[in-house]
């Protein structure tokens, strides 16, 4: 796919995600539960399938479109950026998204403007498989990737800070036993990472929203906020700082996702971990294993 992309263009190559859209529609039958789920709470009404297929051509049209940023064919593409005020001047930060959107028009934009590198902390176990594939095209993929899980994370972190980096992370996931908030989220409780926020706590640093928010065909909405700024926070008000810090994600993440709701990309069932939850039940579909998460 990512040979044929390349080769014939994004207009032809795109005419494929139709029939692999409907491939997971009809056959990954718990990546479609979570989908009908999370839509119905968005619409307040249960989901129909062309909603729930328009989803995942959605997911399909993002990672597709990945292939062509990190090979720097951004002539495709109509992107507009919504708070580029927060580097004014450019200050480095660290910035919190989700599996919302595209992270990789991000990074492009950070290849347009060459004061504002971007690296991504993420762990490396995850979607190995895609990142083999990306690397091949653009073989600096690993120079943008801070991996988690080390000892040495946030003092890279840190390093790529001081040279004027903006270091992302994403809180909407986590491995097991990492620390985890929880917080209303579409009428329910929901678990998010408390990493990102502490980070930005203990390094002192600007913390910011990000969001890559795909538009539909080759439009796309880059969007920054302030979230927090802990550059001169006193030790003793850190934990209320990283609370507060939470709360403001949590609530424009679900602005956001409201507003665009084809952009959320947790094809799992998102609620199930967080305390209160009770597992819906649906006795017209089996439970399988859900697609990859081919994401940070």
């Amino acid at each position: 796919m990512a040979y044929l992309s390349l080769k014939a263009g994004r207009r032809v190559s795109r005419l494929l995600l139709a029939p692999i859209s409907l491939y997971f529609l009809l056959f990954v039958p718990a990546a479609r539960r979570a989908s009908r789920d999370f839509l119905g709470r968005v619409h307040g009404r249960p989901a129909r399938l062309s909603e729930v297929y328009r989803h995942f051509h959605d997911f399909a049209s993002t990672i597709h479109d990945r292939l062509f940023f990190l090979s720097d064919r951004f002539e495709s593409f109509e992107v507009e950026v919504v708070g580029a005020e927060c580097f004014d001047p450019p200050d480095p930060a660290i910035l919190v998204g989700a599996h919302f959107g595209s992270f990789d028009v991000l990074r492009a934009m950070g290849r347009f403007e060459r004061d504002l590198p971007i690296s991504m902390m993420m762990y490396p176990e995850n979607a190995r498989k895609i990142q083999q594939v990306l690397e091949a095209i653009n073989p600096d993929l690993g120079q943008d990737i801070i991996p988690l899980g080390r000892i040495d994370s946030m003092l890279e972190a840190g390093n790529r800070l001081d040279q004027g980096h903006l270091v992302g992370m994403l809180a909407d996931r986590s491995l097991e036993g990492d620390p985890m908030g929880t917080r209303p989220f579409l009428g329910q409780s929901a678990r998010f990472a408390v990493g990102p926020f502490r980070m930005a706590a203990i390094l002192r640093q600007r913390l910011l929203f990000m969001a890559g928010i795909y538009l539909g065909g080759n439009r796309y909405r880059i969007h920054f906020e302030p979230l927090a700024d802990f550059r001169d926070l006193p030790r003793r008000n850190r934990s209320r700082a990283v609370d507060d810090a939470m709360d403001r994600y949590v609530e424009r993440l679900e602005a956001l996702v409201r507003a665009y709701p084809g952009n959320w990309f947790n094809f799992y069932d998102f609620w199930g971990d967080a305390p209160g939850h009770e597992q819906p039940r649906d006795e017209r579909e089996t439970a399988s294993t859900p697609p990859s998460q081919e994401r940070p």
